[in-house]
């Protein structure tokens, strides 16, 4: 696993090359938002349970067919299974976030899920829905703890992992 800084130096040291203004201003933006990344991860680390049951309940009621037979949130165990994925979902995202690296997203969560759903049937729509469920809700508590517009720095990760499972491109059975 790597951070912003890391990422940058490897980059710099293959080319054998000093650190130009474009790699100084990177760094500088990266520190400059440091205390609205650590907030923000705080923020995940303190309320997890209650982000993920705020975005599902916000899932459900859009859509309420995944609670039906049939749907893909039908029976306890398909329900908990959902419920599992937005945690890890959530989890991964703080990786990436507070490491302003979204590589790991793509090693760690996105490299074969693809498979994995489409040999289960499950569709990315409503996952790609919660996912960026998950982080309006992180962005609406950090505006409401007074972190001011936090978007920039929280959505990265999450709209990463929608970009990457829509390619996905799944439907449900």
């Amino acid at each position: 696993m790597r951070d912003a800084i890391s990422g940058l130096i490897g980059r710099y040291d293959q080319l054998g090359r000093y650190f130009d203004r474009a790699a100084i201003d990177r760094i500088d933006a990266y520190y400059g938002q440091a205390a609205q990344r650590l907030q923000a991860v705080e923020l995940i680390n303190r309320e997890a349970a209650g982000i993920v049951r705020e975005a599902s309940q916000r899932l459900w009621l859009e859509n309420p067919e995944l609670l039906l037979p049939g749907g893909n949130a039908y029976t306890t165990r398909r329900l908990a299974a959902c419920l599992r994925d937005m945690d890890y979902f959530l989890r991964y995202a703080s990786y990436a976030l507070i490491a302003d690296d979204l590589t790991i997203l793509d090693e760690r969560v996105l490299n074969g899920l693809d498979d994995t759903y489409k040999s289960l049937g499950v569709p990315t729509g409503p996952t790609v829905r919660g996912i960026a469920l998950l982080a309006d809700v992180i962005c609406e508590m950090l505006s409401d703890a007074g972190v001011g517009d936090a978007g920039a720095v929280v959505r990265p990760p999450f709209e990463h992992l929608c970009r990457g499972l829509a390619a996905c491109n799944v439907r449900a059975r």
